[in-house]
């Protein structure tokens, strides 16, 4: 299938290491080419974004503006999303913008007079967009709902709804995620289905520590003195988030947080110096670290235990991405909390000592 790539494509598939598409990619590419509905669900890490990329901007007639839309969340991964497609956009002579919440409307209707045949934005500012008449949906062909169970829930489904009354009659949906959450009745007629969320991501490591919940913080700021260390940290809550970064910055740990409120293009800088290494830890909620790629991320620590088990996964996802190793950490404070881990996964019991982790009970293993 590679080999059938555009010339253009192949310097670049060789330098990255592409012998052979993974399974979300080879399943998804006749059925998004051939202009089907399709619901795509695979675990993070597999290789979803391209598995949606290649076949759609192979399908995609140069100069012709407008016609295929991409929807994420969040601003992070709208622009992850905007970084990976122009890498293969531009090569086949197509253009593409990002319009998100955040950023000047002004320069990104200005983007728009270039004629993009690529949209990619949240779902908010895409609507403004389209009120304003600077985005004209009845020449879009194809929308695309990357974390679909996030942009189809009560927060953000007001804006999708909106946004796919505008488009033509004939037009194709694409819904992709790690986790189906949603109500079938939400997608679009005869949606073909993918389901590949019984892969197992074996090279991920799952593991808890037993701290009182009072001694959390202090474990975290252990874990943000390790040398080296790139760690993914989420909460359930942003006030709790808030309160554990200001206790750890106070005491001059490595960390920062990527709260919802923060100014979007300073989150950008905090996510740019994670992923240089330039900071130990990288405080989250689910909402923001939705869909993040963080090449190589050491770890996921859950300081507090995921609500459900599609919030595990998502998170668990962000480490041991395309078939590289990784580990997931919770915090677990109560028995009750225990019971349900084991219900998410098979994690081992483990313990922090100099910095290094050791399964519990045998202390000469790492």
């Amino acid at each position: 299938m590679i080999k059938r790539f555009p010339n253009s494509w192949q310097e670049q598939l060789h330098q990255l290491g592409f012998n052979q598409l993974t399974p979300v990619q080879k399943e998804s590419f006749d059925p998004i080419q051939q202009g089907q509905n399709l619901l795509v669900i695979s675990p993070t890490g597999t290789g979803k974004t391209l598995a949606y990329l290649w076949p759609s901007l192979l399908k995609l007639s140069p100069r012709k503006s407008q016609q295929l839309l991409i929807l994420a969340p969040n601003t992070e991964l709208a622009g992850q999303i905007f970084a990976i497609c122009k890498q293969w956009a531009e090569p086949l002579g197509l253009n593409a913008q990002l319009f998100i919440s955040g950023s000047s409307q002004k320069r990104q209707i200005e983007r728009l007079k270039k004629g993009p045949e690529i949209l990619i934005g949240t779902p908010g500012r895409v609507f403004e967009l389209i009120k304003l008449k600077k985005i004209k949906m009845m020449s879009v062909q194809t929308i695309i709902l990357d974390e679909f169970d996030q942009l189809l829930g009560d927060s953000q489904y007001p804006f999708v709804e909106k946004i796919i009354h505008h488009v033509p009659r004939e037009h194709q949906m694409i819904y992709v995620s790690a986790t189906q959450g949603i109500d079938a009745s939400q997608l679009a007629p005869k949606t073909q289905k993918i389901d590949l969320s019984a892969i197992e991501l074996d090279k991920i490591n799952h593991y808890y520590i037993q701290v009182d919940k009072r001694q959390r913080l202090d474990l975290l700021r252990k874990f943000s003195n390790i040398p080296h260390i790139r760690g993914l940290v989420f909460f359930n809550n942003l006030s709790d988030l808030g309160a554990v970064d200001e206790r750890l910055q106070f005491s001059g740990a490595n960390v920062v947080s990527l709260a919802s409120d923060v100014n979007v293009n300073y989150r950008k800088v905090i996510l740019d110096r994670f992923k240089q290494g330039a900071l130990s830890l990288l405080l989250a909620t689910d909402l923001v670290a939705r869909g993040i790629d963080i090449a190589d991320l050491d770890l996921v620590i859950n300081y507090d235990l995921p609500r459900q088990l599609d919030d595990y996964t998502h998170r668990s996802g962000r480490t041991g991405r395309m078939g590289r190793s990784g580990t997931v950490i919770t915090f677990i404070s109560h028995p009750e909390e225990l019971k349900t881990l084991k219900r998410y996964c098979s994690a081992q019991e483990v313990i922090l000592k100099n910095q290094e982790l050791f399964l519990k009970n045998e202390p000469s293993k790492r």
